[in-house]
């Protein structure tokens, strides 16, 4: 069962467990205010609902908050950096403003990242980008964990894979696992008791399923496009591994070591003027969003949009209405802000 929880109190909340695990005033406030905005924008799967899971890892020691990022080669518009099993969240985010500083000087930027731990919300990074005026393009290497295109068993990560374009009137953002559906959002739709709206994986026989529970128990995820997406989803390992000089989802899987521990992740940054006004350039996209804008729904009194135009109505209604949150994971959460640091990650089964 969800329930609303008014901005505010869900950022304090978060802050109060991440300065409870001995993060520092910085970080934990830079940590709840993404896990908090994540859950904002309606992407409670890997916002409030993926605390739990990070509380763990910090005790288990696959995540060291005392870690920084460090300068590992770079070259031209290019850097490679080692997270140091440091902060996700902080070492992307570094990462990305070091992109985005590369872009002004050269026109692009790209920053590849090893040894890091889990970003939580891809899609965060991707509107960092487009927040400073910026193209923005992410992608990371994970642990296997949907299977290749005719495969029965996990043998390839699901790679999430993040773009953004800096739109003024509203920024154009995707962000999108190699699966149909991310494992956060199979678990925020099997802790509401809801079924798939799609098929997201296979039952046991090897029928599509749209029980989130199921696919959770096997995983056995759809990858998106069936063999395009799993297709997809190995060549972004493969190119992280190497533009990072890090591990592939393969040693992840060797490892075992949770979810993204030990990870390579990707960030580019465009300058989108480079050969174009801005003026120029935004009417162009504001001429191409409108035609999509424009299209025959397919439902009578719909509206079809582009990935990311309705973030900024949903973040002024939830700042208004209250964040949406699991009510577990909200009891989870605030014992956790309360002294009590026993956690048990429900999130995913």
């Amino acid at each position: 069962m969800s329930i609303r929880v008014p901005y505010d109190t869900v950022k304090e909340t978060a802050k109060k467990v991440f300065l409870n695990l001995g993060m520092s005033e910085e970080q934990a406030e830079i940590c709840a205010g993404t896990h908090t905005d994540s859950s904002l924008d309606g992407v409670e799967s890997h916002g409030l609902n993926r605390i739990p899971r990070f509380v763990e890892y910090v005790q288990k020691g696959w995540v060291d908050i005392h870690a920084k990022p460090e300068l590992a080669g770079a070259k031209g518009a290019v850097e490679n950096w080692d997270g140091h099993l440091g902060i996700g969240i902080t070492n992307a985010r570094f990462c990305m403003d070091r992109a985005i500083e590369l872009a002004r000087r050269f026109g692009i930027g790209c920053v590849s990242l090893k040894n890091t731990t889990h970003w939580m919300r891809g899609g965060t990074y991707a509107w960092q980008a487009a927040n400073a005026g910026f193209i923005g393009i992410s992608w990371i290497g994970t642990e296997s964990c949907m299977p290749m295109w005719g495969a029965k068993e996990q043998s390839v990560g699901n790679n999430p894979f993040c773009m953004a374009v800096p739109r003024k009137k509203a920024p154009i953002v995707l962000d999108m696992a190699m699966s149909q559906y991310a494992y956060g959002k199979l678990g925020v739709y099997r802790l509401a008791g809801k079924k798939l709206p799609y098929p997201g994986g296979f039952d046991n026989d090897g029928n599509l399923t749209t029980d989130p529970g199921i696919i959770e128990q096997n995983h056995r995820v759809l990858p998106v496009g069936y063999w395009k997406g799993s297709g997809l989803a190995i060549l972004l390992d493969l190119c992280a591994c190497a533009m990072a000089n890090g591990k592939s989802g393969a040693d992840l899987d060797r490892e075992k070591k949770g979810s993204c521990t030990g990870c390579c992740q990707i960030f580019i940054a465009v300058d989108p003027y480079l050969f174009g006004s801005e003026e120029d350039i935004q009417a162009k996209w504001d001429d191409r969003v409108a035609a999509v804008n424009a299209a025959e729904p397919i439902k009578e009194g719909g509206h079809v949009t582009c990935p990311g135009e309705n973030t900024e109505a949903r973040r002024e209604q939830n700042l208004k209405e209250g964040v949406v949150v699991d009510e577990q994971i909200w009891a989870q959460i605030q014992s956790l802000a309360a002294g009590n640091m026993e956690t048990r990650d429900i999130s995913s089964t």
